[in-house]
């Protein structure tokens, strides 16, 4: 019960963005728009922010990354056992492959937030700022490697990837953000969580075609049970307590974010097919993730 009061205006605000993007005529482009606006700006803002004003120290931090790769790391692993399912259609499968691994950074931001206040977000900022790269790496080369697309060039385009690599570079160089700076940049990512998790409610999309049930479910199954479960084994056998444990737990059970529909678009995947998984994790996401919560806060 602690988990779901926990979660109730995060969820809400994904609802309200259904509700919006239904019932007041703002435009397709508005949607479109904020959308981008999120993913290119408000969001590498917050990133950046979160890991240019922490010191970073990576021995400390070390049993959080490698927590949060091992339960990355199973999602891709288990999503290449998935190929089979897709029957041969390589284009289907390169697109959903990444539905079993990524994760909605505004939902994690929002709720970690809400455990351990200010040390909470920074420690999902610096967990995500690790994670961005790999899981952007696997699912920019899975698309590129079948659109026959070049995937460095892929990933110096990417905005996320971008952002994390200048917030190391920033906190490693022992630089303070000016005040005016870290102000317009805290301000940005303020509003990246609430109109990210809006956007988030507005792509709902489920009267689309879910392709083969099999892969659906099977890709769902991954990202919402397996990866967590991942996540907490590698926690626990690494001895992370607190705040990195709470992190770690609550990474692991995100559902999977709206940037892997903008990524199969852009790259000329499977849109209509990611944007159903998508939306179908995100549901399904309100029944695990508080389960998941409830766990991390009793273990």
């Amino acid at each position: 019960m602690q988990g779901i009061v926990l979660l109730l205006p995060d969820f809400g605000l994904i609802l309200l963005g259904w509700a919006l993007y239904r019932l007041v005529d703002f435009g397709d482009n508005f949607w479109s728009g904020l959308e981008k606006l999120v993913y290119f700006v408000l969001f590498p803002a917050l990133l950046f922010k979160a890991l240019a004003s922490t010191r970073i120290d990576f021995a400390t931090a070390a049993p959080l990354f490698a927590s949060g790769a091992a339960a990355l790391g199973c999602g891709v692993l288990c999503g290449l056992f998935a190929a089979p399912l897709f029957k041969h259609n390589k284009t289907v499968f390169a697109s959903r492959f990444q539905c079993a691994f990524r994760f909605n950074s505004y939902l994690g931001l929002a709720v970690i937030g809400k455990l351990h206040g200010a040390p909470g977000i920074a420690a999902m900022g610096i967990l995500i700022g690790a994670m961005v790269p790999l899981a952007n790496l696997a699912s920019v080369w899975m698309l590129a490697r079948q659109g026959n697309l070049g995937l460095l060039r892929e990933m110096l385009r990417n905005p996320l990837i971008l952002a994390t690599l200048a917030g190391f570079a920033f906190s490693a160089s022992g630089l303070t953000l000016p005040a005016s700076a870290g102000q317009l940049l805290g301000r940005l990512g303020d509003a990246a969580v609430a109109l990210g998790l809006l956007a988030v409610g507005a792509a709902l999309k489920l009267r689309g075609t879910s392709g083969s049930h099999a892969a659906s479910c099977y890709l769902l199954a991954v990202k919402l049970l397996a990866v967590p479960a991942a996540g907490l084994l590698a926690a626990s056998s690494l001895g992370l307590s607190g705040v990195y444990f709470d992190t770690v737990i609550v990474f692991a059970a995100l559902p999977t974010a709206t940037s892997a529909y903008i990524l199969a678009v852009r790259m000329g995947g499977d849109g209509p097919g990611v944007a159903w998984l998508v939306s179908a994790n995100t549901l399904v996401a309100m029944l695990t993730l508080p389960l998941w919560l409830t766990i991390a806060l009793r273990y």
